[in-house]
């Protein structure tokens, strides 16, 4: 059991790997508990698409990736708020526009800018794997960052999560605490582009933080045992990608997953099979057969 845990830790990819992995585990559940307790899971989607322009735009700019990804992923966010608050636009109505808006102009810069160099595959689906020791410092200071952040402002995002009239009534900058949020996704997913790749960032964004909720009910509670899901579930996934070669996003993707549906089924007060109601459906089917063999 032993050589099983460190024989992967042998190689430096591992250990690169396993660092970045923990980073985007902590990142995640603390950006994604903001996320969901203000019902914008769908917002992380939007960005996570919406960074192929900019980063279409980047490479052919030939700057740093990371810039035109978080340049387009924050537009895209002020476009959802725009068109919300400037229209009788629902939001999700607004969030399925950009993304798809996006995505499009994304594939038409790819090609109208002569960037076929990009490898789509490792933005889509990640290659964690792959990354370097760029990478884990890139990642590890943007999670130093937005933990500091959270830690400076955290009374004051918690009031605007919860009630956020109330904050704009007490006088809280709500403009810029949604711009702050923004950023701190759109930062999240840059991160995680290289490790799970755009298409599945929502999974490490939500996946530990709703799998949390159903556990816990404080906001810091939330936000540490969904950093402990989600960095167990990259080193997890990436176990699993190195042993039965798996592709090493979706691996990590798929072990988030089940503690989720761990989390559904057994959850102490509010689990799919802990609901009293279930218990007493059950002990009556059993009765009921009992009753029908006598």
């Amino acid at each position: 059991m032993l050589t099983w845990l460190i024989e992967p830790l042998e190689f430096e990819f591992m250990r690169q790997a396993i660092a970045i992995g923990i980073s985007l585990g902590i990142l995640g559940a603390v950006v994604g508990s903001y996320l969901i307790l203000q019902q914008m899971g769908m917002m992380s989607g939007v960005i996570s698409h919406a960074v192929l322009p900019g980063i279409s735009i980047a490479f052919f700019l030939e700057i740093n990736l990371a810039i035109g990804a978080f340049i387009g992923g924050v537009l895209s966010a002020l476009v959802v708020m725009g068109i919300q608050k400037r229209s009788r636009i629902k939001v999700d109505a607004a969030m399925a526009l950009t993304l798809t808006s996006f995505l499009a102009l994304g594939v038409i810069l790819i090609t109208t800018l002569k960037t076929n160099q990009i490898n789509l595959d490792e933005i889509l689906f990640g290659d964690i794997l792959g990354v370097t020791s760029g990478d884990v410092w890139q990642t590890v200071i943007i999670t130093v960052i937005i933990l500091i952040l959270t830690k400076l402002f955290y009374k004051e995002l918690e009031f605007y999560t919860f009630d956020p009239l109330g904050a704009k009534a007490c006088g809280l900058p709500i403009n810029l605490l949604y711009f702050g949020l923004i950023c701190a996704i759109t930062l999240t997913i840059v991160a995680s582009m290289q490790t799970v790749g755009v298409l599945l960032v929502m999974s490490l964004l939500v996946g530990p933080a709703i799998t949390a909720y159903l556990l816990v009910k404080e906001l810091s509670q939330m936000m540490i045992l969904g950093a402990i899901i989600g960095s167990f579930s990259s080193i997890t996934g990436m176990y699993g990608s190195y042993y039965f070669d798996l592709p090493s996003g979706a691996a990590i993707v798929m072990v988030i997953f089940a503690f989720f549906w761990l989390a559904f089924c057994f959850s102490p007060s509010q689990g799919l099979l802990t609901e009293p109601e279930f218990n007493s459906r059950i002990l009556s089917l059993f009765r009921s057969n009992k009753n029908t063999d006598n």
